[in-house]
């Protein structure tokens, strides 16, 4: 049996809002068996920054492509990597 959510009071400003939510547990004023997924498209992928040992001539070569192409080379080979992974 779910107990039903708090209502929160109305606040006459930002700042007494801010402190009643100091002290108080937000869980408890929400009804998460009405809560739906949603999708935020224009959130940015989270990134991780690796090392990555090539040989000079490979790195060479990816650099050739990409200022042929006009982009970053690490981009290149970002989109070349994601390329090969939808192909399997």
């Amino acid at each position: 049996m779910n107990k039903q959510p708090k209502i929160p009071p109305k606040f006459a400003s930002e700042a007494q809002e801010r402190a009643f939510w100091e002290t108080h547990d937000s869980t408890e004023h929400l009804d998460w068996t009405k809560a739906q997924k949603v999708t935020l498209p224009n959130l940015k992928p989270t990134t991780k920054t690796i090392s990555l040992r090539l040989p000079q001539h490979l790195l060479d070569s990816i650099k050739t492509a990409a200022n042929a192409r006009d982009v970053p080379y690490q981009s290149l080979i970002k989109v070349w990597l994601q390329e090969k992974l939808h192909m399997h």
